[in-house]
């Protein structure tokens, strides 16, 4: 357990080990890199891929190291089903991507810095599947965004790019934040502080009053990430990435993470009337505005996109849905849509880059001139469009046998679902289709079939969807059914094969594939018809997202401007109001204010100390320039640090007399370099106002030491320094021990604070006096003016 703990910890860091080295391999490589840096992403899948029959056997594997144990915080990793499933789709798709990349972006000046952002967002997405504590979760949740927001924002010198990385982040990172309160919540709920323990407890969960409200939170963050309406807009405007991001992004890593999430969740959240409620109403929706989106496009990037966006909303509505056979359909369209989508996209970037245009309408005929391109591109819509011997025609198969029922809520899903269906039935054979078929039309470039970066990895992801139908039974054993029964919490066995199910599923099938064909055949119809639509709609959420974050731009100048109007007496002025307020009503309201003391028997020596420093603060007080002022603020420190002497601390005292001295000599040489006015010119409202606060924070500062004085003394501390100050510092002077060893660090940190602050006055000194120099030059009666103003 030991080794398999350690290898699996370095297979999790190995996308970052890539990340480090990519640029070094690029600088002496080229795009060329992109072979022996995919070295590291088949490493780990490999490394995955041997767990594969303990999983298949109906074990789990956890594994990581304690970090806070007080308070059951670990780095810590669970590997079943689920887990596994989608480490092996990262990693192995990740595999096919970085080599693409290498291709598509050959010559590119900043290779390297993609590949490290590819392999970060790697690491990231691998270590989200895999994690079981809800920290390391949380945290390479906000990891993925982060990473996509520089992916995404890659090309950073275009406008268009630089909006999509910032709207990405700004919804998958306040979804995160979202998260992060409903698994702070259902810790509370719960006690539990990962996964496997919170699906040991998921009866203690679904029974709290407080579920509704963590469910709410844990969908906030599902739903931003994995784009569901009305948070699907990101989504397409993501594809400004390169396109072997967007291959990436779609395919298997992030917008499948709230997916996950969902799924993960499923046997602890699942079964109640609200999960299974709202999630099939809202990925109902989501499957319907996005395929409705994609008739509209004709860039074949966000026709892809918005499927990607619907097929999210049919994993969603089958996780909600409640029943074992939409928990196997959702895992096998799952594990479909990774295949047939990356590959795809990649499709999509090669005509991009062959022929230099995406637009659809601009493209024709390259079936000759891309034969190899062609054929990965009909295998992979084969299987969207859910027909044989394609693995999508599995999983359509089994979402019929799912929704078919007699209930009113069962004819609504089963009639959203085929619509769908058909819908991106018609868009996968157009991106197919279309621009390979047909009269040949000219592009910007002269076409020609891709290198074999570029075309290794849609063909090999189009023959995998193949393989997995083909081979139904091995593929089920192996991942399919202990996908599924990790997702639903108990045993389960898939056995769909290319069989079909005879009856309502098959004319459902049928029927989607009948709407299909005639959506594809009026394709042009269609378009102009949601255009129309669309236009009559007014503005989306892409639109108020603008609006959104323009209107928090000016609401944050709007406070600023209150808070922060740049006058240092106002800053001061609330600082001390506040310390005031924290002083004075903890005591005033819950009655804990302290005894008043009784008057102390004095000597007349000590009356006379006590009576200067009284005397001081008037000097203060009425003093009528700043100068005299600073001068007579001294007279307190020095009263304190004679009460030491007198009452047997003469190290204090005379530590208290350097730092008055020091302390009234700097300031008064402060106060002679700054140009300020001689006297204060305060209006008496204002003054009256700072002399408030200013008794508040001294009665506030005066009950608290009472407070502290008046309750018992305890003597543990004392006793240990006075025990242990010779025998391991061995030091007799009990104070300086103290400063020095036991509280070093401590004493450090006020070196070099009261460091940096003298070097930060010495630099407002120079400058000030480099600012004179050039005044003068300009000015030949400076001086005497400056002179003049000291005075």
């Amino acid at each position: 357990m030991a080794s398999v703990t350690g290898l699996t910890f370095l297979a999790l860091c190995l996308p970052f080990l890539g990340a480090i080295i990519a640029p070094a391999v690029v600088r002496y490589l080229g795009h060329n890199a992109a072979w022996p840096l995919a070295l590291f992403p088949a490493l780990v899948f490999l490394h995955f891929a041997g767990f594969l029959p303990a999983i298949a056997a109906g074990h789990s594997i956890q594994g990581g190291f304690d970090w806070v144990p007080s308070l059951g915080l670990r780095f810590s990793w669970l590997l079943d089903g689920l887990s596994l499933t989608f480490a092996l789709l990262i990693t192995g798709i990740g595999t096919l991507i970085v080599l693409y990349a290498g291709g598509y972006l050959k010559g590119h000046v900043d290779l390297g810095r993609f590949f490290s952002f590819i392999f970060l967002f790697m690491g990231s997405m691998l270590g989200l599947v895999v994690s079981d504590s809800f920290l390391t979760l949380f945290v390479f949740w906000e990891l993925t965004s982060i990473t996509s927001f520089l992916l995404i924002g890659f090309d950073h010198q275009r406008e268009a790019a630089r909006r999509a990385a910032l709207q990405a982040l700004v919804v998958t990172g306040g979804g995160g934040l979202l998260l992060l309160a409903g698994l702070l919540l259902i810790w509370q709920i719960t006690g539990a502080a990962d996964m496997s323990g919170l699906l040991k407890a998921g009866g203690t969960l679904r029974e709290s009053p407080l579920y509704l409200a963590a469910l709410i939170l844990i969908l906030g963050g599902a739903f931003t990430k994995s784009a569901q309406f009305p948070f699907h807009f990101w989504l397409p405007n993501a594809m400004e990435a390169p396109t072997p991001v967007s291959a990436y992004l779609h395919s298997a890593t992030m917008v499948k993470a709230g997916v996950y999430l969902l799924m993960r969740l499923n046997p602890a959240m699942g079964g109640t009337m609200a999960w299974q409620t709202i999630l099939p109403l809202f990925g109902a929706a989501t499957l319907l505005v996005g395929t409705l989106l994609a008739v509209r496009q004709t860039d074949l990037k966000l026709k892809l996109a918005y499927t990607t966006v619907s097929s999210l909303g049919l994993l969603v509505l089958l996780t909600g849905f409640g029943s074992d056979y939409a928990i196997e359909a959702a895992v096998l369209y799952l594990v479909a849509h990774s295949l047939f989508k990356g590959a795809l996209f990649m499709v999509a970037g090669i005509v991009d880059h062959e022929t230099g245009t995406r637009d659809i309408t601009r493209l024709g005929g390259l079936r000759a001139a891309m034969p190899l391109t062609f054929a990965a591109a009909l295998v992979a819509a084969i299987s969207m469009g859910g027909l044989p011997p394609a693995f999508g025609f599995l999983a359509k198969e089994e979402i019929y046998a799912a929704l078919a029922g007699a209930s009113v809520w069962s004819i609504a899903l089963t009639v959203i679902a085929v619509a769908g269906n058909a819908l991106m039935f018609a868009i996968a054979f157009a991106v197919a289709l279309k621009p390979f078929l047909g009269a040949r039309v000219e592009t910007p470039r002269h076409p020609h079939e891709a290198p074999s970066l570029l075309w290794l990895g849609p063909v090999v992801l189009a023959v995998l969807g193949l393989v997995a139908a083909l081979f139904s039974g091995l593929w089920h054993a192996y991942i399919s059914s202990p996908m599924a029964s990790a997702v639903s919490g108990k045993a389960m066995e898939i056995s769909v094969s290319l069989v079909p199910h005879i009856g309502m599923p098959l004319l459902l099938s049928a029927l989607t594939v009948l709407i299909g064909l005639f959506v594809y055949w009026k394709l042009d119809r269609a378009r102009f018809l949601m255009s129309v639509v669309l236009r009559h709609l007014g503005p989306g959420p892409d639109r108020g997202f603008d609006g959104l974050i323009s209107g928090l731009v000016r609401l944050s100048h709007v406070i600023s401007r209150v808070l922060q109007p740049g006058r240092l007496e106002i800053y001061v002025a609330v600082t001390f109001l506040c310390l005031a307020a924290m002083l004075l009503l903890p005591p005033v309201l819950h009655g804990e204010l302290p005894a008043v003391p009784s008057w102390p028997d004095m000597q007349w020596h000590e009356a006379v100390i006590f009576l200067i420093a009284v005397i001081g603060l008037g000097a203060v007080v009425m003093a009528r320039d700043r100068l005299t002022a600073i001068v007579s603020l001294g007279i307190q420190g020095f009263a304190v640090a004679v009460i030491f002497l007198l009452f047997g601390a003469p190290d204090l005292s005379f530590t208290q007399f350097m730092v008055e001295t020091l302390s009234v000599v700097i300031l008064a040489l402060v106060m002679t370099r700054l140009r300020l006015s001689a006297s204060d010119r305060r209006p008496p409202l204002q003054m009256l106002l700072h002399a408030v606060l200013a008794a508040a924070c001294g009665l506030g500062f005066g009950l608290l030491l009472l407070k502290a004085t008046q309750a018992p003394f305890d003597l543990t501390l004392t006793a240990f320094f006075n025990q242990y100050s010779k025998l391991i510092a061995h030091g007799s002077n009990v104070v300086n021990v103290i400063i020095v060893d036991f509280r070093g660090t401590d004493t450090l940190g006020e070196i070099a604070v009261v460091t940096i602050t003298g070097l930060a006055i010495l630099a407002l000194i120079r400058i000030r006096a480099g600012g004179e120099r050039k005044l003068a030059a300009n000015d030949p009666d400076l001086d005497e003016k400056m002179e003049a103003e000291r005075r």
